[in-house]
């Protein structure tokens, strides 16, 4: 069996972008419209490229500065992606990644940027992973279909015997759409009582 984890919200708490909303005296809604973010009509979604690493953060931070003229936004100075990020680690969920990869194959599937993958690597979070297939690395991100498609293939795995898990229901539907056993997550309490029998 292949088991899908994402990352932030599952295995590490979720990274707090009000921090970066207070930062630059913006509410949510004005940063994503900064970032043209699901915009059809926008040329550039920032967000999307900087998740899937078409864009770095220092170009990210440019380019969201000049398109923020018009909004009167406090000019981002550094990186706040990696100032402002300090997850905290679930020890209950890695217990149980570490109990599946005893019998079974365990990765982590998440939407990153390069800000946020650094510092995962420095805390060591993905080395509780068999592998870590990441948007900003593979260049495609949840919920698009494809990136469960491309993990699968990469792994030898078929959607009925890959089993995934996401804070993000978006993310969950998209999944069992083709097919995965996918489980929106709550607590690794839940996740476990769910997923005991495979360990």
């Amino acid at each position: 069996m292949l088991f899908i984890f994402d990352m932030g919200g599952v295995v590490t708490s979720t990274f707090k972008m009000d921090l970066i909303y207070k930062e630059l005296g913006i509410d949510k809604e004005t940063f994503f419209k900064i970032c043209n973010h699901k915009c059809k009509a926008a040329k550039k979604d920032l967000w999307d490229a900087l998740e899937k690493e078409n864009i770095d953060a220092a170009t990210f931070w440019k380019l969201f500065n000049k398109r923020g003229k018009k909004y009167n936004i406090i000019p981002a100075r550094y990186n706040l992606f990696r100032l402002f990020f300090h997850p905290v680690l679930n020890e209950n969920t890695v217990a149980l990644i570490k109990e599946l990869r005893k019998k079974h194959r365990v990765v982590c599937g998440t939407n990153t940027n390069q800000s946020h993958w650094e510092n995962h690597l420095e805390r060591g979070d993905y080395s509780y992973f068999d592998q870590t297939y990441a948007s900003n690395k593979i260049g495609i991100s949840k919920p698009d279909p494809d990136f469960y498609k491309a993990i699968m293939k990469a792994e030898g795995y078929e959607a009925s015997d890959t089993f995934f898990t996401d804070d993000k229901i978006e993310n969950i539907e998209s999944a069992r759409a083709l097919g995965i056993n996918a489980v929106q997550f709550t607590s690794a309490e839940d996740l476990y009582t769910l997923w005991h029998k495979y360990c």
